[in-house]
């Protein structure tokens, strides 16, 4: 591993597949290569002013009706997220360019008010990081996640979040009101518990102990918490499934999720570079298992199975899951949130 560049998911910039040229800078020729080493990848933020906020995906598997993602782009580095394909969007590219250069909505707060002010708004359970984790290192900058959910409980509209990181007990203050009212379901995302393979796979987000302790928290505040054991991959992570899920139950969750690795798009060739610098002695194996989840193909975009996947590996992972469920989350379930308190303009409830 020589030439794996630390810190980083993606090892290359992949070409933009929506552009006709592409821009490589000039290394000075071979000779240079010692003297001046090819510069450490720095993350930039480039603010932008979308003029909507709420995405309403017609997705027919994907478990929500609308969401928020104050930024394009994460930090995390995350090298299997299925997100990396829409940087591309952007001009950007889906390998180093995903995880360090971030787009970030700053008017995201004023657009969601002018639509909750809207006459034709209709309160729906609006899903924070349905693309890119909304509690990313730039969070503590920008600060667009907290005034988004303050909005949310001012007009009381749900919300559901999931994320990796444990910034969200920074917002505790406004989170436990949101779930006194039941107006709040938090998933915290472990795909893991060795150390060693999350920092490959996820190197910059944090522990697994973090985030267990993060879910705890959350629970003791009275906040439903759930775990998100996504994605499996097969022979690297899928063994851990009882263990994640015995230890989410121990500190609180009140339910757990997955999806099996699909490798759409840019993620493909970004994914298989990865895996064959980081585990080379089993990559060809993982990617074939990855292709028998899914119809003999590293890409799935089926609806009702992309997500889960089909075929023996995949009902090896889920029969693995469902009996982790059964054994450490007997009788627990996600609560179910209300959209009846929804308050037009945020106006104060005078018997309230």
């Amino acid at each position: 591993m020589s030439d794996y560049r630390k810190g980083r998911g993606a090892q290359f910039n992949l070409a933009n597949s929506f552009l006709a040229h592409q821009y490589e800078p000039d290394n000075l020729g071979d000779a240079f290569d010692d003297d001046f080493p090819a510069p450490t990848v720095k993350t930039q933020f480039f603010e932008e002013t979308p003029k909507q906020i709420i995405s309403r995906p017609n997705s027919p598997d994907i478990g929500f009706q609308a969401s928020i993602n104050p930024y394009q782009g994460c930090e995390h580095g995350c090298i299997y997220c299925y997100a990396r394909s829409t940087h591309e969007y952007w001009g950007f590219s889906a390998g180093l360019d995903f995880e360090s250069k971030i787009m970030v909505k700053k008017n995201a707060p004023a657009l969601l008010e002018k639509q909750f002010q809207s006459r034709t708004y209709k309160p729906v359970t609006i899903h924070f990081s349905g693309n890119t984790d909304c509690y990313q290192p730039a969070e503590r900058t920008y600060q667009l996640t907290r005034q988004i959910l303050a909005l949310c409980l001012r007009y009381r509209n749900p919300v559901t979040i999931i994320t990796k990181n444990a910034l969200i007990l920074r917002d505790l203050d406004i989170l436990k009101p949101l779930a006194e009212l039941n107006l709040v379901n938090v998933a915290i995302t472990i795909t893991t518990l060795n150390e060693s393979l999350r920092l490959l796979m996820e190197p910059r987000t944090v522990t697994a102990a973090q985030r267990l302790k993060t879910m705890g928290a959350l629970h003791q505040a009275g906040v439903p918490v759930g775990i998100m054991t996504a994605p499996i991959i097969p022979s690297l992570n899928d063994h851990e499934i009882p263990k994640l899920v015995e230890q989410a139950a121990g500190q609180g969750a009140c339910w757990a999720a997955y999806t099996v690795v699909r490798l759409n798009g840019a993620l493909g060739p970004l994914f298989t570079d990865w895996l064959k610098k980081a585990f080379p002695d089993r990559a060809d194996r993982i990617l074939n298992q990855i292709a028998d989840c899914h119809g003999g193909q590293l890409t799935d975009s089926r609806f009702k199975t992309r997500m889960s996947g089909e075929g023996a590996y995949a009902n090896h992972i889920a029969q693995l899951h469902r009996i982790a469920c059964q054994k450490y989350l007997a009788n627990r379930k996600p609560v179910e949130l209300t959209t009846t308190l929804f308050r037009p303009a945020g106006q104060l409830d005078l018997f309230n």
